[in-house]
């Protein structure tokens, strides 16, 4: 049985994914990630009573450019978990303890409101206010996976997620909101079987206070709903209808350096995932 152990990919939670940003600048990524709880996305596993502590480095890169006169940007994120955990399975109890490669991660914005490309120095000087901008997201099968284990880290699929996003800045408060649709290919080694997933749209909205020392402290929450999965074409009653709810605050360090700290938890789950998680990841710009 293949079982993916880190987080849906609807459920993400990320304020100031669309304002707008000068052209040329670099950032690098290093993050702590903790996640603890019931951390599969697939309710029809043959696991009871799952408990898993899952501890996730992770590495990106980003950088942002112009693109036919608009602001955009290209991210990549690869993360490695470490885990361990119990579960009962066909009634008997189970403990492990392993560590993996998870599938990486790339991501294409572009701003097509309100984000012109811009130097720095044009950008220090630009008015803020609303920004449109669309995404896409792929994520290829990179992560480690072994068809004859109950988990893998790895999905063994390719994942894709469009997305649009709108921002608005009054003052020192920034509102966002953003709707996409994530697509899946089929597993086709699921316990020698394929399992296939219809896709999940999911919705995220963000109010964020900038401070004036460039601190900033935000709210989130999200819902997402679909992703019914299917055995050899045989539908599973799995369909998700789920919320999360999170907090992020992000603390300049001095020069190119900042650190933030968020955190998430769901709101309300009627299939799928469970579970709480905390995050520190360091940031450095050139």
């Amino acid at each position: 049985m293949s079982l993916r152990v880190t987080p849906a990919a609807s459920q993400e939670l990320e304020p100031r994914a669309y304002r707008p940003a000068p052209s040329g600048v670099n950032f690098a990524v290093v993050g702590y990630q903790f996640t603890t709880g019931n951390v599969l996305g697939d309710p029809t596993a043959p696991l009871q009573d799952l408990d898993v502590d899952a501890n996730i480095a992770i590495l990106g890169y980003a950088r942002t450019f112009g693109l036919l006169g608009r602001s955009a940007s290209v991210t990549v994120t690869v993360p490695y978990i470490f885990l361990s955990g119990t579960a009962t399975f066909q009634g008997e109890p189970v403990a492990d303890s392993r560590s993996g490669a998870a599938d990486t991660r790339v991501r294409l914005a572009v701003n097509l409101v309100g984000g012109p490309a811009m130097s720095p120095k044009e950008f220090a000087s630009f008015p803020p206010g609303r920004a449109l901008g669309v995404s896409l997201t792929v994520q290829p099968p990179t992560g480690q996976y072994d068809p004859t284990r109950i988990i893998n880290f790895g999905s063994n699929r390719w994942s894709v997620k469009p997305e649009i996003g709108y921002s608005s800045i009054k003052g020192r408060w920034i509102f966002e909101t953003a709707l996409g649709v994530w697509f899946f290919t089929d597993n086709t080694e699921f316990v020698g079987a394929t399992r296939s997933q219809d896709p999940i749209g999911s919705f995220q909205a963000h109010l964020t206070y900038n401070f004036p020392n460039r601190m900033w402290l935000a709210v989130s929450a999200n819902f997402y709903t679909g992703g019914q999965t299917a055995i050899d074409g045989v539908d599973t009653d799995d369909r998700q209808e789920n919320s999360r709810f999170g907090l992020a605050l992000s603390v300049p360090l001095g020069g190119p350096h900042s650190l933030k700290v968020a955190a998430h938890t769901g709101a309300y789950t009627s299939a799928g995932a469970d579970f709480d998680v905390g995050t520190v990841v360091y940031q450095y710009l050139w």
